[in-house]
């Protein structure tokens, strides 16, 4: 991927200067076995891992003692950078899709943060790995889950980590496009199953809305080398339900999906590449995934 040289956007806060390791009510810190439970009882069973931090740990999750102020990155800091130029062509492709359909696209902060941050969504930990809040329309990750995904989870590659952060930043059209709140008013009123259906529809429309992006990325800048995009393609197998299940108790449980296979992963985002149009990730729409 050819991205030295583009443009950055100005929208990453860096708070990595300071903060530190998340801690428990009454002093307690989380270890990291606590914290791979959490986590892959998250990816398993659709459960906010901050949630489970809190039951597992004995407390509630406190915020990082010392927060690091939010600042630009600093020069010659290379992932900040490809993070920063990624983030700046989804603010160029998105913004000019969505004015084309008659709406204004709000462009969203990305987060950098080591351990633990703040959010308006709760404690963000580098053990949930990226997420997007809705309440402070930000994009939270820290950047050794680019190593993770790379060493642990087999997913190499500049364009996977960029397909890491279309992803997030898809969340972000789909709040702005009503997607959020209509799921999240559905929250209560459904069974857990259903509702990891509907989560699992979510999830895919943002692989797709990530591929849409991929598609007119390429078109405009031309700057995807060979292999590239199979680079996506293997991080969103790499992620799948059925991989992660299978890779951590040696099973698999469908009921219990909450982004979709490895399969329906790459079908979407290969969807969205190869159209590059936002009605072909209707994913609430599809009778089949």
């Amino acid at each position: 991927m050819k991205w030295e040289g583009q443009r950055q956007s100005d929208n990453v806060e860096d708070r990595r200067a300071g903060g530190g390791a998340p801690r428990l009510g009454g002093g307690r810190g989380i270890g990291l076995g606590t914290i791979v439970v959490a986590l892959v009882a998250g990816w398993l069973f659709g459960i906010n891992p901050l949630t489970l931090l809190g039951l597992l740990g004995g407390g509630e999750l406190a915020p990082p003692a010392a927060e690091a102020p939010a600042t630009a990155p600093p020069p010659g800091d290379a992932q900040a950078a490809f993070v920063a130029t990624v983030l700046a062509d989804t603010e160029d492709v998105w913004g000019a899709l969505l004015r084309a359909g008659g709406a204004a696209y709000r462009e969203p902060r990305l987060v950098l943060y080591r351990d633990a941050t703040r959010s308006a969504c709760g404690v963000g930990q580098a053990a949930m790995g990226p997420f997007y809040c809705p309440a402070d329309e930000k994009v939270y990750l820290d950047l050794g889950f680019f190593d993770t995904l790379h060493r642990r989870l087999g997913a190499p590659g500049d364009f996977a980590q960029a397909y890491v952060i279309a992803h997030e930043v898809g969340h972000h059209v789909q709040n702005l496009l009503g997607v959020t709140a209509k799921v999240d008013a559905m929250r209560g009123r459904v069974g857990e199953a259903q509702m990891n259906a509907i989560s699992v529809r979510v999830e895919l429309q943002a692989d797709c809305f990530a591929g849409v992006w991929a598609h007119h990325s390429q078109r405009g800048k031309n700057w995807l080398e060979q292999g590239d995009v199979e680079e996506a393609m293997n991080a969103a197998a790499q992620i799948g339900d059925d991989t992660l299940q299978r890779r951590s108790q040696g099973r698999v449980v469908p009921d219990s999906f909450t982004h979709g296979t490895s399969a329906q992963r790459q079908r979407w985002f290969q969807r969205g590449y190869a159209s590059g149009r936002l009605a072909q990730c209707d994913t609430f729409a599809a009778q089949s995934l």
